[in-house]
């Protein structure tokens, strides 16, 4: 029997490709990685491993490898009779995550709900797992247009958050939802009263080189509240600074070519035909290559 992984090992290795920017690194060393914990019976860093590939796939617009891999680590929790585990339920979200970002709703909404079926089972209650939880079955509520129990979810994911210390960054980002949820819902004065709530707390965070993977996110939905207010070039510079963290952190992806067409849409507004018309050409690139890859 070969040698059992280390995880501290792999996770200081694999932190190291991204904070690097080494992104093709990153898939050859997770499947080498998945290979030696299957061929040394390590089911624990199997596991461990499938989950950062699930997120890895998903981050990467490779959503077929990743619903692949998702379902081989699921069968292989059931198989070791983990199914009312904490662990499964982390692979549940994950693999819901996944299915969402690519538009399966239906898929996506079965593993939420299983997964906080087992989280109100095991968790204690306020548990911080339950926030992210309630983000991610937001972002999906909404998609369906539910937008009321969209926005109950994110009360939920807020009241936790409020609870942490250091939790600024994460507390802006659920308030910035919070506030697109209620332009959404046609409510401007408390979407944008939530809004500058966001945006104090985003004051000093992420202002430096080593800024969150997900901090992208948070600036895209302050470019998307510029937007709606009107405030075109503060929306533009919002999402030009959410375009150069995703290219950072994920490459030239599908939220990537996204906020490409989000950029072209802001420099309609300001008549500024020549570069909303670039950002629509590489768009347009990304998807093309994108399509090839799945």
């Amino acid at each position: 029997m070969n040698q059992i992984i280390n995880i501290e090992e792999f996770f200081a290795r694999l932190d190291g490709y991204f904070q690097r920017n080494e992104l093709e690194q990153v898939e050859p060393y997770l499947l080498e990685s998945l290979e030696k914990a299957k061929e040394s019976e390590d089911y624990g860093a199997y596991i461990t491993i499938g989950n950062e590939m699930i997120g890895f796939y998903r981050s990467v617009s490779q959503y077929k490898k990743s619903f692949d891999i998702a379902e081989d680590v699921l069968l292989l929790m059931e198989e070791l009779q983990l199914e009312d585990s904490e662990h499964f339920a982390t692979t549940l979200l994950n693999a819901a995550t996944a299915y969402r970002a690519a538009g399966d709703v239906s898929q996506a909404y079965k593993y939420y709900c299983q997964a906080l079926a087992i989280y109100d089972r095991l968790l204690p209650k306020g548990d911080y797992r339950f926030a992210g939880l309630y983000n991610n079955m937001s972002i999906l509520l909404e998609q369906m247009n539910e937008n009321e129990n969209a926005v109950e979810m994110l009360l939920k994911a807020l009241e936790i958050i409020q609870k942490l210390e250091d939790g600024e960054a994460e507390q802006a980002t659920t308030l910035t939802n919070l506030a697109l949820l209620y332009f959404k819902m046609e409510r401007p004065e408390k979407a944008s009263q939530t809004l500058q709530e966001a945006l104090k707390l985003f004051e000093g965070v992420g202002s430096g080189e080593e800024t969150d993977a997900h901090y992208s996110a948070a600036l895209a939905g302050v470019g998307e509240a510029y937007y709606r207010m009107g405030e075109y070039e503060k929306a533009l510079a919002s999402y030009e600074q959410a375009l150069a963290e995703v290219k950072k952190h994920f490459g030239e992806n599908q939220s990537y070519a996204v906020l490409c067409e989000n950029c072209a849409a802001v420099c309609d507004c300001l008549k500024k035909e020549d570069k909303a018309g670039e950002y629509r050409m590489r768009a347009k690139e990304i998807y093309e290559g994108l399509d090839g890859n799945r």
